[in-house]
């Protein structure tokens, strides 16, 4: 039987984030879109973005080249690369999950806030 890794969607990870800083979603939201931003900015144009015990962004590039069937050619092209740190590998691999109490505590609180979140939802529509 094949492990499927579970997935977090943006909506999930800015609500768990507000649940974790104690901050509205709107603000958390905003500061991600920032975040994003800067990032890609920096790394279109050619700057590594080091992040402190997390890891580093970085743009490679990637020479064209001729596809196999067919005389069309792909352009070069670039890529967004990312190597995270030892001490951020090392965090990863502590529990046999790899997830910290405080994040499973995390995990679990968002998840409420998440049902609570629904039940307005449920209750402004009908």
């Amino acid at each position: 039987m094949e492990k499927t890794n579970p997935r977090v969607s943006k909506r999930k990870f800015i609500s768990r984030v507000a649940t974790r800083s104690k901050l509205p979603i709107r603000v958390v939201n905003k500061v991600y879109e920032s975040l994003l931003g800067e990032l890609t900015g920096a790394v279109s144009c050619g700057e590594a973005v080091v992040l402190t015990s997390f890891g580093r962004f970085y743009r490679q590039d990637h020479k064209g080249h001729k596809v196999r069937f067919g005389k069309s050619r792909v352009d070069d092209y670039v890529v967004l690369k990312f190597s995270a740190s030892s001490s951020f590998n090392r965090r990863l691999g502590g529990d046999d999950d790899g997830i910290s109490p405080e994040t499973h505590r995390a995990i679990e609180d968002a998840g409420e806030f998440e049902n609570v979140a629904a039940d307005r939802e449920l209750r402004v529509a009908s």
